[in-house]
Formats: C-alpha cells, structure tokens, sequence
C-alpha cells in the first residue's frame, strides 16, 4: 500500500499514522496471543496497560460483517458492527485501525481498505481484529465471518465475470477438496486455528482458447470460542480450616451463548470433586496445609469438544500454631467420688490443622492417652477412677510447632465408707449385768470425717464422729434390758453403710435362793414325803440347785430354761435338823438361808405303814378322779370340734 495514501486515509479518519506498528499488533491479536512489543510510545504503552486491564475485567466484543465475507473485491463496501455481551445500546464505540486508536463513533460504520480492524464498547475488552481485504484480483475466495472454533465454515470462490467461469476448484493447502462442477459455495465442518491456507482455481474457455485463474491465498479467520479460563481463588494464603472458593472464568460470544460449558478442577494433577461438572465454580469446604499446591482448571465446549486449561495458580495455605492450651475436669473442682468417671478436656484457644492432645498426670512417665484430630479440642475420660487416681494432671496439645502445656490441675477422690465391722468387747468371757462394755465400731476404707451412729434392735443408742477417719467406740453399763441384736452405721456424707447384726446376751448372776418345804407345815411326821423346793428371783439360765442337811449334800437338780427345782425326801428320824440349798448359774454360788425342820412325838412302825397305806389309798382314789375329769373333758372338746 502507498505510504502517500496511507497518510491521506489518515487525515480522512480512514487509516492509521504507523503502519508498521499496527501491522505487528494486528498479527498477534489475529492469532489469539497478547505478545505486546516491550517499547512504544507512551500514549500506546497507557493504552496497552489499559487494554490488560479491561482484558482481565471484561469479555470481548465482536464484529458483524455486512455481507458477511472477509474479503471482497475493490471498490465494494462493507459495514461493520460492533456489539458486546449487553443487549442494550452500547453507547459510543472505539475502533481500531491495525491495532491503533482510530476514531470513536457509532456502533456501525463502513469500511472499503484493507486492514485489521476491531473494536471495543464501554462494557468489553477490545475485540478479537478481522483482517478486511478489498481486492483487485478477477477471482478472489471469501470466507464467511464470524467464524468461531467448531463452527462449519462456508468459501465462496467469486469472480468478476461469472458468466465467464465454467469450472471452480477448491483447494486447502494445494490439495483439492471438492470436484463439484462450479459450485457456489462449499461447506468445511468443524474448523479450528490451524494455519491452512486456501484457495480457489477458476477455468473457462474454449477448447481452442481456454484459460484458466488462481485465486490469493486464505487464512480462514477462526475466533476463539472462548478465551483459557482464569483461575480465580477467593484467597490464595487462606487460613486452614477456612473455605476457599475457586472460579474457572471465562466467557462465549454472545452468538455461541447457547453452547454449553463444562469445567473441571485440578490440584496437581489430581481432580477434585466428581470431575467435570456445569458451574465454573467449585466450593472448597475447607482447607488444610496438605491442601497447598498449584491449581487449575479446564474448561470444555460439549458441542464441539473443544477444552481449554488455565494456567496454574499456587494456593498456600497458612497454619496458626496452637496457644492458650487449657485442661478442664468434669466434674467441675476436681473433687471426685471413687468409681466416677474422669473426664479431661483439652483445648486451645487458636490453632488449625491437625492437633496432637495428649495427657498425664504428675509422676507418670506414660501419657494417658493420645488423640490427634482436626479440632479445638479432645476429651479423655478416664472411667471409673480409684484411690491412685489422684494427682496434678495437665495436657499438651501440638500442630507441628512444638508441644504447648497446659496448667496443672489436682484431681482429689473421695472414698465412700466401706461396710464397718462392729466389735463388742466385755471385760469377761460373758457379759454379765453391771459391766461396762464397749461396742467399737470401723469402717476399713472411707474418706473422713466419717460419723458413725450405734444401734440396739433398730434403736439408736448414739452416734461419733471421726475427724480424721478411723473407728470410734461407744460404752454401755449393761443392765438386763440390754440383751438383743446390736449394730453400727458409718457414713461420711457419700453413702451410709451398715454393719452385720451382733447379738449380745446379758448374763444375770443368781439371787439368794428361797428354800421352801411342801407340805408347808412347821412340824412333820416320820413317814412324810417331803418336797424341798429351791427358787431364785432372778438369774440366767441354766440354773444348777444343791440341796443341804446339816452341810451335807442330799442331792443337786438343774434347771435348764429358769425358775426353780425340787427336791423330794421321805422322812425318817434321821431327817430332822436344819436345811438349806445353793443356786450357780456359772457367776457365782448363792445360798439360801437355813429352815429347820422338827418332828412331833414317837410313831410306831404299824402307825407308820397304816398312815402310809391310808395315804397311798387316798392318793389311788385322787387319780382315778382326775383321770375320769380329763376324759369327760376331752370328750367335751371333741364334740363340740365335731359340731
């Protein structure tokens, strides 16, 4: 083109002033890279800078051709429309001329020079450029725009003189592509941005004349569908534990909105989630320091399969050491009750990650447990605790920065009282009415102060404390009423234990035994049967009775269940003189006091044997009586048992 020219389309607001410039700018955004030149001007380097910015903001815009053929023959016209992803008027609109600022206008405005042209709105990026050509070739090929990767692309080969052609051919890369007899217009399907070339032959003629022409060569202009997506993270030094977001962005032109996307996300080269899936973005619920690394995205037209990936982007996930360990006990205090459960708390008041608690008790060199997860905070418990159990206990808590420790927390147990023994200790072998006896009572285990409280058959007799644990004892002056079933009770506010029933039996020593004759008379007769009865008030069981006369032992009788024991002696002359008896229940021997007995006159043997025969017959008949009384009783009581 004539620099003469250039200059005046220039001055005519149809050309830009530097060509060469324009050229090498035009190039790159042709073939979809942003290589800017590294020096220019500094109005062209602000507008570059500006250019990266929108790039980054905001979509493209796009151009409408009209006709929609990206080459044309000299001297025709074409229109171009600018329009971005807003339905709405775009306002006024910047057009470029071989990269440069060319004028601000309409969105519409007619060309007929050759150049790359594009075009931004106030709402978009700068466009992809379209290289315009208006030639003066007979036979030129023209390619239909807009034309976005995927799509089917139509060549027209297109002659001055159409009447004249008899035959077209199409060729990509030298190599025909179709033998149709002077087709129209052919359709490529599927194109993408690669660099072939083509053209197209026209023939005609006679056969003694026939002639035949080649069109200039075409770089079919195939627009990105869509640009590499960016990768967009809501953070990129994130906190662990906190949720970061990641955003595949890019964009369709408006004319392929209807194409679906589909997008896909990567840490190394490992896919996160289930794969490839409709949203650009991919919620991240949380993250940990295993989590950093480098990240991407694909993004993938389903129709035509077109994928794109993003460059990597580095997330560095930032760990917060662990502070303000703290041990908590349930229950609260400390203070336990031996078989309760132990439970220690372990927290910190910042941190991320993964945690390692653990821990111990003063004078132990194994911890008490160990637990590494992803938390503030870890409980032990330590199930039914016991006496050995006490102590100062803390705990540690580490993410990888070196344990922390607690503050030391003692941990006392209180011991219900164990089931106490009940002891009864008399100053004999028995325990006798007037002792002193003490009943001590203990229990082996409990903490103190223990209160014990002493029964006698459910009545309490009394009660003592132990402060400082141990027994305590209780002393009783014994009287008859004492005798029964003892026990103790021991309870230091955790449970009151009882201890087993001890009886006690209170031994009563004899009382002066009262010796009496029966019959009852003052003087009595040789032949008499005599009955020397020996009784005691009061006295123990069992009872042995001695019988005296004058000193000598006549006889001895036990009475086994109390009360007193007889004696019985047929009188002879021998018999008369003083008698007395003696009662021993083991305490002791009492005696009764002397009892005389006398005889009245002399009594031959005749006297004797009648008296005893009239006695003797008397007695018969009294048995008899008594016999027959019990009989008619009982008939009595069986008859009216019967009725």
């Amino acid at each position: 083109m004539d620099h003469r020219k250039v200059a005046t389309n220039i001055r005519n607001g149809t050309a830009p002033k530097d060509k060469q410039h324009v050229g090498r700018w035009g190039r790159s955004l042709a073939s979809g890279e942003m290589n800017f030149p590294c020096h220019r001007p500094g109005r062209v380097a602000r507008l570059l800078q500006l250019l990266l910015l929108t790039l980054a903001t905001f979509p493209k815009a796009f151009l409408l051709l009209t006709p929609p053929w990206s080459t044309t023959f000299k001297g025709e016209k074409v229109t171009l429309t600018c329009k971005d992803h807003h339905s709405l008027v775009p306002g006024y609109i910047s057009w470029y001329y071989n990269g440069d600022l060319w004028t601000r206008g309409p969105e519409t405005i007619q060309i007929k020079t050759s150049a790359h042209y594009s075009c931004k709105t106030q709402r978009s990026s700068l466009s992809d450029p379209v290289h315009v050509e208006f030639l003066s070739d007979w036979l030129i090929l023209q390619a239909s725009h807009p034309v976005f990767e995927g799509d089917d692309v139509y060549l027209r080969c297109r002659g001055k003189k159409e009447e004249d052609i008899n035959e077209k051919i199409y060729y990509r890369n030298n190599k025909g592509i179709t033998h149709d007899y002077n087709p129209e217009v052919i359709r490529l399907h599927s194109v993408s941005r690669d660099n072939s070339k083509y053209h197209c032959t026209a023939s005609g003629g006679y056969l003694w004349r026939p002639w035949k022409t080649t069109s200039k060569p075409l770089k079919i202009q195939v627009q990105e569908l869509f640009p590499h997506p960016v990768l967009r993270a809501s953070s990129s030094q994130p906190i662990e534990g906190s949720p970061v977001s990641l955003k595949c962005e890019t964009w369709l032109p408006p004319l392929r909105s209807h194409i679906q996307l589909q997008f896909c996300f990567f840490r190394e080269d490992k896919v996160l989630g289930s794969g490839w899936i409709d949203s650009p973005e991919l919620q991240i619920l949380t993250m940990w320091s295993e989590d950093s690394g480098s990240y991407w995205c694909q993004a993938k037209a389903v129709t035509p399969n077109i994928i794109k990936k993003s460059l990597r982007s580095w997330i560095r996930v930032q760990r917060i050491p662990v502070s303000d360990v703290n041990l908590e006990i349930q229950p609260p205090g400390g203070q336990l009750i031996e078989g309760e459960d132990l439970v220690l708390i372990c927290s910190v008041a910042k941190g991320t990650g993964t945690i390692t608690f653990s821990w111990h008790r003063e004078g132990t060199e194994r911890n008490l447990g160990r637990k590494i997860q992803r938390a503030l905070s870890a409980e032990l418990r330590i199930a039914a605790v016991r006496e050995q159990d006490a102590g100062r206990y803390y705990c540690s808590a580490d993410n990888f920065y070196g344990p922390i420790l607690s503050k030391r927390i003692r941990v006392t147990l209180r011991i219900p009282a164990s089931r106490p023994v009940l002891t009864l200790r008399t100053p004999g072998t028995r325990a006798v009415v007037g002792d002193v006896v003490e009943l001590h009572c203990e229990a082996q285990r409990g903490s103190p102060p223990i209160l014990y409280r002493f029964y006698h058959e459910d009545v309490t007799l009394g009660s003592s404390s132990a402060p400082s644990g141990g027994g305590v004892s209780f002393n009783l002056s014994l009287t008859t009423e004492h005798s029964g079933n003892y026990s103790c009770e021991a309870d230091n506010s955790l449970g009151a234990q009882h201890s087993e029933v001890v009886p006690l039996r209170v031994t009563v020593p004899v009382s002066r035994p009262v010796l009496t004759f029966n019959p009852a008379r003052a003087q009595v007769m040789v032949g008499d049967l005599l009955e020397l009865r020996c009784e005691v008030q009061r006295g123990s069981p069992p009872i042995l009775y001695w019988f005296y006369h004058e000193d000598v032992i006549l006889g001895n009788t036990s009475a086994p269940f109390g009360g007193g024991s007889s004696f019985n002696l047929s009188l002879t002359t021998e018999h008369s003189g003083n008698y007395s008896c003696g009662a021993d229940n083991g305490l002791g021997v009492q005696s009764s006091y002397m009892v005389t007995l006398n005889f009245t006159g002399l009594s031959t043997n005749k006297v004797i044997q009648i008296t005893s025969g009239v006695i003797g017959w008397l007695l018969s008949m009294l048995g008899l009586a008594a016999t027959a009384s019990l009989v008619s009783h009982f008939r009595t009581q069986r008859k009216s048992g019967t009725g």
